[in-house]
């Protein structure tokens, strides 16, 4: 299945493109004037220059790239971050960095990858009590290690 989604690209760089034909997300990339250092446990929002219209009952998930995880420290601090349908200013990626070292992003780099998911809205019904289930309100690793 796949969506018609609106785009602007504000930046030099290529639009967001999946790298395999079972690919879940697309790389999202820097769109800097200069190159950004992020110190040991800095954070900053770095801009990718797009803007996007999604459907109603869509998001666009922003998620770590594993490699740059993996190999550098560098992660996106609020995972997954959420854009709404109804959000039309510029996607920027909360990145910090986890490393012991510094770490430069240079205009381009892919720094986080984009997932489009579907989702339902909920509607509360206040009750006074919850039906009984054998897990019951064991939660927060009581199930062991």
């Amino acid at each position: 299945m796949s969506i018609d989604v609106k785009i602007i690209n504000r930046s030099n760089n290529n639009l967001p493109a999946y790298q395999t034909e079972q690919s879940a997300g697309m790389d999202l990339q820097a769109n800097l004037e200069q190159p950004v250092t992020l110190k040991t446990l800095e954070r900053q929002l770095i801009g990718t220059g797009l803007y996007i219209e999604l459907p109603k009952g869509f998001e666009a998930q922003i998620r770590p790239r594993s490699g740059l995880a993996a190999k550098h420290g560098i992660t996106v601090i609020n995972t997954p971050g959420t854009v709404d349908a109804d959000y039309r200013g510029e996607i920027k990626i909360c990145l910090v960095n986890l490393s012991p070292e510094a770490y430069t992003i240079q205009h381009g780099d892919r720094i986080a990858q984009m997932v489009i998911a579907q989702h339902e809205t909920a509607n509360f019904v206040e009750v006074e009590s919850l039906s009984e289930t054998a897990r019951g309100e064991g939660g927060h690793g009581h199930t062991g290690k």
